[in-house]
């Protein structure tokens, strides 16, 4: 019943590492996974509530490393189950 749920994104290298900003500050991503345009895995960054600022800051560095490299890919998120329970 509260199983996660993944989304998925096109990107261009120029637009990844704003997209994945934008993601993360909409709440709730528990992973993000980025591929290559063939569908190759390129990195897979688990998220933990309450991840902010400088903890997330190497995370970061390397999806701008990575941005720098692929002309195109996708970006998949996987959002948790909310229950509610937490503050």
């Amino acid at each position: 019943m509260n199983e996660p749920r993944s989304e998925e994104f096109q990107f261009s290298g120029d637009t990844l590492l704003a997209k994945v900003r934008d993601l993360i500050r909409a709440g709730n991503v528990r992973r993000v996974i980025i591929k290559n345009e063939d569908g190759r895995v390129l990195v897979d960054i688990p998220l933990t509530i309450g991840v902010v600022g400088t903890l997330l800051a190497p995370q970061l560095a390397a999806i701008g490393a990575i941005a720098a490299l692929v002309m195109k890919g996708s970006i998949v998120i996987e959002k948790g189950p909310f229950d509610g329970s937490s503050p």
